[in-house]
């Protein structure tokens, strides 16, 4: 997994853009979704390239995630996810994928 090093996730997303990563997911539960390109990617059809996680300056709740993913079709985009008592409720299998990235 390639690592770049970024001061914040508005940078970070500003630069996977640069790079192909064009695409906007939403965590839907059990799936990724993209209503712009009418897509929908089970855990099993996607790769998570890299990612990035920030802490808020002001309060470490404020903390985000930023996934830069490939779906297994070649369709490249980010999916950004608060964690901490902020992140969204996912199924177990995706809760799995997102968090192998980490490790």
């Amino acid at each position: 997994m390639e690592r770049f090093h970024y001061n914040s996730a508005l940078e970070a997303l500003n630069d996977l853009k640069k790079r192909g990563y064009t695409l906007d997911f939403n965590l839907e539960g059990d799936c990724l979704q993209c209503p712009q390109a009418q897509l929908q990617l089970n855990p099993k059809d996607f790769t998570i390239d890299e990612v990035y996680r920030f802490e808020g300056m002001s309060n470490p709740a404020d903390s985000s995630v930023v996934y830069g993913i490939s779906s297994k079709t070649g369709q490249k985009g980010v999916l950004v996810d608060a964690y901490g008592m902020y992140a969204n409720s996912v199924s177990t299998e995706m809760a799995a994928k997102l968090k192998s990235a980490y490790h």
